[in-house]
């Protein structure tokens, strides 16, 4: 039977919230982003897509040492929110989420984008010339059609969170029972003798919670794409 301490349960707890805190705060503007980015042709657009792409093919230390810049307590954003709603984000677990959610977030527009793509037009201007107004065509239409994409691009950005280490350590550092995740604990782990135990339960443990996590949105995928052709 494998037995953890309270520290590795910790990390684990902590862990699963802050994944799920950015897969929830990241949906809403990965939809809003994907939506932009395939349906409307401005000045700037490749930009604003090299923007979304940047955290994926940048170092990670480089994004955690932005948003310390951006984020710390003497940053412009920092201070700001410091002094005005009294949040911190830097070397805290909040700021985890934040470096997760923004590592995250291309995988996430990247697999709405694909399924904004294979969408029927002509079901959204036949729902249109009903009368229906924009909002009402996304919410009854769009959105339940690119709900696989949806589904597929939140479990992406989970799984992304759940292992995210150079960002998250760079910018909320490794504190125990505060900033320490799943990644950082197993980091620490194999920097000290005789922690090779502890680095190997929690490595089999975080391939587990993102194997099932894929599994999960497999099976909903599925779900939803029959429900899909049924109707």
């Amino acid at each position: 039977m494998l037995t953890l301490t309270p520290e590795e349960l910790t990390a684990i707890k902590l862990s699963l919230r802050v994944a799920t805190l950015a897969m929830a705060a990241s949906l809403p503007f990965g939809i809003a982003v994907a939506m932009v980015l395939t349906r409307t042709r401005f000045y700037g657009r490749m930009f604003l897509n090299a923007l979304v792409l940047l955290p994926l093919v940048s170092p990670p230390v480089v994004t955690g040492y932005v948003l310390l810049l951006l984020f710390g307590r003497q940053g412009p954003m920092g201070r700001f929110l410091d002094e005005q709603f009294g949040v911190v984000l830097a070397f805290r677990w909040t700021g985890a989420a934040l470096a997760c959610a923004i590592m995250g977030f291309p995988l996430m527009v990247r697999a709405i984008q694909l399924s904004l793509q294979a969408v029927d037009r002509r079901l959204e201007q036949a729902a249109a010339t009903l009368g229906a107004n924009p909002l009402f065509v996304f919410f009854t239409v769009t959105l339940p059609l690119i709900l696989p994409g949806v589904i597929a691009g939140a479990i992406l950005c989970f799984a992304r969170a759940m292992g995210e280490f150079g960002a998250t350590i760079t910018f909320v550092s490794n504190i125990p029972g505060e900033t320490q995740t799943l990644p950082t604990l197993i980091y620490t782990f194999t920097q000290v003798p005789g922690g090779e135990a502890g680095a190997l339960r929690l490595t089999l443990i975080s391939v587990v919670i993102s194997l099932g996590a894929i599994l999960a949105s497999e099976a909903f995928v599925k779900r939803v794409q029959k429900q899909n052709r049924a109707d």
